[in-house]
């Protein structure tokens, strides 16, 4: 009993800290302990411990004492490992920034994060560079383009499984989002969410899900641009297309 109480509380203490690392964002210069906890929903004092055990650790910095802390080099390294292990990327580029030239649009893929979708890579069109979100960027899995593709490529199983991470206000309405988006990718071969059913209005996107080899979830590629760019007439009968072909080229390497 003793060791099982000892292995929770460790299991609480890295998931916190895990927590602490995801708070940081990239267009953050810094954070103090304050926004930290608000972001995470720890409390503060438990926030201050977590920060100084990850300094000591080398997973974040702080230049001097009261100053913001910073992601240190070993989150850092981690990050290019994984980024390494992400074979599936490198083989993606052409085909996506061809994609990303062709259409004018941001072309990026998301992972799943929690209950949210985190844009982990991005492709611009060479003739603009213009970007709408960059990586890091967070959406909501029930209410976002690639939130939906990535339910849609969920078998029965994984869906159980992240339906058990989640807070169970929140299973039906992402059950339910799960059933239209494999509808919709049945039709069309790819999802849109528009109108008040978008988290966001100023944003049309596409997306469709992949599955990497060696991966145990799908992940989303998704195109999208600013709506005073594209009109969701063109994002679906175009873009849409364009990204489906796109994925299905991927998955012929």
């Amino acid at each position: 009993m003793v060791g099982t109480d000892r292995d929770m509380r460790f299991s609480s203490t890295l998931a916190r800290g895990l927590a602490v690392l995801r708070a940081f964002r990239p267009s953050d210069d810094g954070l103090g302990n304050q926004v930290i906890s608000e972001r995470t929903g720890i409390p503060k004092p438990t926030v201050c411990r977590l920060t100084k055990t990850l300094c000591a650790d080398g997973y974040l910095t702080q230049g001097k004492r009261n100053d913001k802390y910073r992601l240190g080099p070993a989150a850092l390294a981690l990050g290019q490992i994984a980024g390494a292990s992400f074979g599936f990327v490198d083989e993606a580029t052409p085909v996506m920034q061809a994609l990303a030239n062709k259409t004018g649009v941001l072309v990026g893929i998301a992972i799943r994060d929690e209950d949210h979708m985190l844009m982990c890579k991005t492709w611009t069109p060479d003739a603009t560079g213009r970007e709408w979100m960059d990586v890091g960027y967070r959406m909501p899995i029930s209410s976002s383009s690639s939130g939906r593709a990535f339910l849609a490529g969920l078998t029965d199983a994984a869906m159980s499984v992240v339906s058990e991470q989640i807070e169970p206000k929140s299973v039906a309405q992402m059950m339910s989002a799960r059933q239209d988006a494999r509808r919709e990718l049945a039709e069309s071969g790819f999802i849109c969410v528009s109108g008040e059913a978008h988290y966001s209005q100023t944003i049309h996107a596409v997306a469709v899900p992949y599955c990497p080899a060696g991966m145990g979830a799908p992940v989303a590629f998704l195109a999208g641009a600013a709506v005073a760019d594209v009109d969701e007439h063109q994002m679906r009968n175009v873009i849409g297309s364009e990204l489906a072909r796109s994925v299905i080229a991927l998955k012929a390497k």
